[in-house]
């Protein structure tokens, strides 16, 4: 977005019902590259990593495009199934304690999202969900989701799960 001159031009034209916006901050020792750029996509669905996590506890995929950690763990969740995600994140957050694993994940009706050591706020209105790192206004309606959730919003609504450290995929 920063870098990206069409983006101001391209913004008001977008419409949808679900719709994922990852910025990228690069962590220091990645490769700044474009297949190391969320949104990562499995054809189906949308998914952007806020955080870091060592390459070492990820399991081998030939499904990455970059030899980036969001890359790899992207990859990584598609390759084990978005169904399998709080398993996969609790079993490779218990791998690195140092992991910080927020993941959304969109396929057009349904929004999941993780925490594990990294803030996740949602906005709830009657036309809609939010969910962002961090609250992007003063509105008094943001609540904090809490650490070691799973968040899965549908037309049904919204439920928070427990990410459970003794439950791998």
């Amino acid at each position: 977005m920063w870098g990206d001159t069409s983006f101001v031009s391209v913004a008001p034209a977008l419409r949808s019902h679900c719709v994922v916006a990852a910025v990228r901050s690069a962590t220091v020792g990645m490769p700044i590259e474009i297949s190391a750029t969320a949104p990562f996509t499995d054809g189906e669905w949308l998914l952007s990593h806020n955080g870091v996590v060592d390459r070492a506890v990820l399991p081998l995929t030939s499904l990455s495009e970059s030899v980036c950690d969001s890359a790899i763990l992207a990859a990584t969740i598609f390759e084990r199934g978005l169904d399998e995600l709080a398993g996969t994140i609790a079993q490779i957050g218990t791998a690195d304690p140092l992991a910080r694993l927020n993941i959304m994940a969109a396929n057009g009706s349904r929004l999941l999202a993780t925490t594990w050591n990294e803030t996740l706020s949602m906005l709830q209105r009657p036309d809609g969900v939010v969910l962002a790192s961090e609250p992007y206004d003063d509105d008094d309606d943001w609540t904090d989701v809490p650490d070691r959730h799973l968040v899965e919003v549908t037309v049904d609504g919204v439920t928070l799960t427990t990410l459970d450290a003794t439950k791998g995929p």
